[in-house]
C-alpha cells in the first residue's frame, strides 16, 4: 500500500486515564536495555499476571524478561527476572533499529501449554512452541509464521518492526494475527484453518472510515473495549510516542473503525519524549475493574496508566447502585483480555 498522510486526531481525548506510574522491580525502577514491550500472562500457573518485557534494540540483543508477580492482583510486587529461555539458552532476537523482541503469550495449538510469539526487528512474526509445561515455559528454536495459499505460503513480513497480538478479529471463535509495523498500518491476517491449527490465506489492512487505519510510523496495535459498547477498539502506539484509539462503529463480527482521537492521561495528551516509540498493552493492572495501559518505550521503562472512575460510576457506587457501571467495565476487560 502506498504511504499516505496520516489522520490528525480530532482532539486529545478517549479512555479517561491518570498520570504515568513507572513500574518497579523492588526499590528501583524497572528498566531494560533497549526498548521495552510489556505485557501481562499468567506465566507460573499461580492466578497472578506477571510481566513479560520485550527489550533490545538500540545496540542491544533482543531478549524477553519474565518479572513474577509476588504480590496480589490488586497490588503487583516485582523484584527479579528470567530471561526465557530457548532451548538450552537464553532466547535472543537479531535486534535492529528500535526493536530487540516483541513478545506476546499466547496458546497458539491444541496442547494446554502457553506459546510465545516475538515481533522481530525485520518485520517477520516467529512462533515459539513451548517444550516444557504452562507452568515452567520453555521454547524451541521458533519458526516463521506464514500467510498464503497450500503450497505457495511465505514468511509473514510487515516490511520492518513487526508488532503482532492474537485477536479473534471477525468472531468466529478463532485466532487471528494483528501485526503493526514501521510503515505505521495495521495488518490482519484471518486464520482460516482452526483455533489449534491457524492458517493465514491473505493480508488485509485495518480499515477507518477514511481509509486505512494508519499512525504515521510504527503502529503498535492492541484491542480494548474503550467506550463500554461491547466492542473492540484498536489503539496504537507510534514513533512520537503517543497512543492513538480508533473506536469499533462497525461490528464485532466486521470491525470498521471511526477516526482517531489521542488517548490522554492526567487530563493531557499522552506523549512521550525522545525517541520513544510507544508499544501500549491494555490490561487491569490493580484488579479494580477499570481498564488500565502499560506503556513501552525507547528509554526502556514501563509506565502504567492507570484507568480513572468515571462519574457516573462514582456516582452509583455511592448511591449503592455500582452493579450495572461495574458489569459494563468487566465486559471491556473481558474483551481486553480475550484479544491479549
Amino acid at each position: 500500500m502506498a504511504a499516505v498522510a496520516a489522520t490528525a486526531p480530532r482532539a486529545a481525548g478517549g479512555l479517561d486515564l491518570g498520570p504515568a506510574q513507572i513500574v518497579r522491580a523492588g526499590e528501583a525502577y524497572l528498566q531494560v536495555p533497549g526498548y521495552s514491550v510489556p505485557s501481562l500472562a499468567f506465566w507460573n500457573g499461580d492466578a497472578i499476571p506477571d510481566l513479560i518485557v520485550g527489550e533490545g534494540g538500540g545496540g542491544f540483543d533482543g531478549k524477553v524478561r519474565v518479572y513474577l508477580n509476588h504480590g496480589t492482583p490488586g497490588a503487583p510486587q516485582f523484584s527479579d527476572y528470567a530471561y526465557v529461555v530457548s532451548g538450552t539458552a537464553d532466547l535472543v532476537c537479531p535486534p535492529a533499529g528500535c526493536l530487540g523482541a516483541f513478545p506476546r503469550a499466547a496458546y497458539w495449538d491444541a496442547d494446554p501449554r502457553k506459546d510465545l510469539l516475538v515481533g522481530l526487528s525485520d518485520g517477520t512474526v516467529r512462533l515459539y512452541t513451548n517444550t516444557g509445561s504452562d507452568t515452567a515455559p520453555t521454547f524451541d528454536a521458533g519458526r516463521p509464521l506464514q500467510v498464503g495459499p497450500p503450497g505457495s505460503k511465505t514468511d509473514i513480513d510487515v516490511g520492518t518492526r513487526a508488532a503482532p497480538i492474537v485477536a479473534d478479529w471477525d468472531g468466529d471463535g478463532l485466532k487471528d494475527l494483528v501485526a503493526g509495523g514501521y510503515d505505521g498500518f495495521v495488518r490482519v491476517f484471518l486464520n482460516e484453518g482452526t483455533d489449534a491449527a491457524p492458517d493465514f490465506r491473505a493480508e488485509v489492512f485495518a480499515m477507518k472510515t477514511g481509509g486505512a487505519v494508519y499512525v504515521g510510523y510504527r503502529s503498535s496495535p492492541v484491542f480494548a473495549d474503550a467506550d463500554g459498547d461491547g466492542l473492540r477498539d484498536l489503539l496504537s502506539g507510534d514513533t512520537e510516542g503517543r497512543i492513538w484509539l480508533f473506536r469499533n462503529v462497525g461490528t464485532a463480527l466486521a470491525p470498521q473503525f471511526d477516526e482517531p482521537v489521542f488517548v490522554t492521561a492526567g487530563g493531557a495528551a499522552i506523549d512521550l519524549t525522545g525517541l520513544a516509540r510507544s508499544r501500549p498493552f491494555a490490561c487491569d493492572w490493580n484488579a479494580d475493574g477499570r481498564l488500565d495501559l502499560l506503556v513501552g518505550a525507547g528509554d526502556g521503562l514501563v509506565r502504567l496508566y492507570p484507568g480513572l472512575p468515571e462519574p457516573a460510576t462514582l456516582l452509583l457506587a455511592a448511591a449503592g447502585l455500582g452493579g450495572v457501571a461495574a458489569g459494563r467495565w468487566r465486559r471491556r476487560l473481558r474483551l481486553c483480555h480475550e484479544a491479549s
